[in-house]
C-alpha cells in the first residue's frame, strides 16, 4: 500500500480508502466485516461512511452502515488503527426522517454528530464532512451552475464555529467538505483564514475517467491551498470495470438494482468506456487498473474511495495501487477525453 498525509496534518492515510455505502443494503453485516478485515490486512487504514448510508437512502436503512462499522470496531478493538471519516447530510426534502431540519445549524450538527458517534461506537471521528452544500449549486450530476430561487443565507462562519466547538470537545479531529464547488471550497478557506477558525483539510467529490470536471477549477484550488481530494465513484458505479460492455446482464449491479442512479447510464458513457477499454487492452491493463491508476497518480488526490460488493472486487481494486501509467498512456487517455469529455458530470 502507498500512503500520504492528510493535508496540514501529520496523519498518515492510505492512498486507497474503503468506501462503505453498500454495507446494510447490498452487503450484509458479515460482508462488511469481511471487507474491513481484508482492507486493513492489506494496508488500507482509511474508512469513509456517512449518516445517510446505506445507499440508496431509505428510512429503513438509515444509519445501517455506521452501525456495521460500529460492531466491527467493537468486535475487533481496532478503532485506533483506522482513520475514520463520516458525514452529515445536507438539505433534502426526502430525508425528513433523519432529524427535524436537514441543515447545518448548531442543533442539527450536534444531533447528527452524536447519533453517528453512538452508531459507530466511538467517541471521536477523525474527519467530519459536510455531505453536500446547504445552498443550491451544481452538484450530483448538474453540469453547470444555474441561478435558482434559494433561501440560503451565508452561514459558513457559524458552521465553522460550531465545528470548532466539537473539535475542542474532542468529538471531531478534522473537517472536510463534499460535493462542493470551487467557490464553496474557497469560501470556507476564506472564513477560516480571516477568523482563525478550523480549516477544511479535504473535499470529497466525484472524479473518474467519465467525470474529470474537478480538474476545471477545483484541482487548482486543492494544489494551491493544500486541500486534498477524496475521489468518489472512481469506477462510475462499476461501469469502468468494463463488465457492461460484454453483453451480460449483471442483474445485481448497482446501476441495474437502482435505476434512479442514471449518472453513468448514458450512451456517451458507454462509448467513452469502450474507448478506454481499448486503451487498457492496448497497454496490457485491465480497465479497472487503467481507471484507478489514473486517479491515484493525480497530484491533487489524497485518496481514492473504492466501494466493492465482494471481497474479490475489493482485492482487484486494492491491487491497482501497484500500477503506474506512463506518459504515453496518459496521453491516450487525454485523447479519449478530448473526444467525449465528462459524459457523467
Amino acid at each position: 500500500m502507498k500512503y500520504t498525509t492528510l493535508p496540514n496534518t501529520n496523519i498518515k492515510v492510505s492512498k486507497i480508502c474503503l468506501g462503505t455505502m453498500t454495507f446494510g443494503q447490498q452487503n450484509t453485516e458479515a460482508d462488511g466485516h469481511a471487507q474491513m478485515d481484508y482492507a486493513l490486512d492489506h494496508g488500507v487504514n482509511f474508512f469513509d461512511t456517512a449518516e445517510m448510508y446505506s445507499v440508496p437512502a431509505r428510512q429503513e436503512t438509515y444509519g445501517s452502515t455506521e452501525r456495521i462499522l460500529g460492531t466491527w470496531f467493537k468486535k475487533t478493538g481496532k478503532r485506533e488503527e483506522i482513520i475514520l471519516a463520516s458525514k452529515i447530510a445536507g438539505p433534502n426534502p426526502n430525508f425528513t426522517y433523519m432529524r427535524e431540519k436537514n441543515d447545518f445549524s448548531p442543533a442539527s450538527i450536534k444531533f447528527a454528530l452524536d447519533q453517528s458517534l453512538q452508531r459507530l461506537q466511538t467517541d471521536y471521528i477523525d474527519l467530519y464532512q459536510l455531505h453536500w452544500p446547504e445552498r443550491k449549486a451544481n452538484f450530483f450530476g448538474q453540469r453547470g451552475f444555474k441561478v435558482q430561487d434559494d433561501a440560503w443565507e451565508d452561514n459558513i462562519h457559524s458552521v465553522l464555529e460550531t465545528l470548532d466547538d466539537f473539535i475542542k470537545e474532542g468529538k471531531i479531529n478534522h473537517i472536510g467538505l463534499s460535493n462542493e464547488t470551487p467557490w464553496g471550497i474557497m469560501r470556507f478557506l476564506e472564513e477560516s483564514k480571516n477568523f482563525d477558525l478550523p480549516r477544511i483539510k479535504t473535499v470529497q467529490n466525484p472524479y473518474s475517467l467519465l467525470n474529470r470536471q474537478f480538474e476545471v477549477g477545483s484541482a487548482e484550488v486543492c494544489i494551491r491551498e493544500n486541500v486534498g481530494l477524496f475521489a468518489y465513484s472512481p469506477m462510475a458505479f462499476g461501469v469502468l470495470s468494463g463488465k457492461f460492455l460484454t453483453g451480460e446482464s449483471h442483474p445485481n449491479a448497482r446501476i441495474k438494482l437502482f435505476p434512479q442512479f442514471s449518472r453513468y447510464n448514458s450512451e456517451q458513457c458507454t462509448q467513452a468506456t469502450r474507448l478506454y477499454q481499448e486503451v487498457a487492452n492496448k497497454n496490457g491493463l485491465s480497465l479497472t487498473e487503467l481507471a484507478l491508476a489514473f486517479i491515484e497518480q493525480q497530484p491533487f488526490v489524497t485518496s481514492t474511495i473504492i466501494g466493492a460488493t465482494t471481497v474479490q472486487q475489493l482485492k482487484e481494486n486494492i491491487d491497482t495501487i501497484k500500477v503506474s501509467l506512463s506518459e504515453e498512456i496518459l496521453k491516450e487517455i487525454d485523447a479519449v477525453h478530448a473526444v467525449i469529455p465528462d459524459p457523467a458530470p
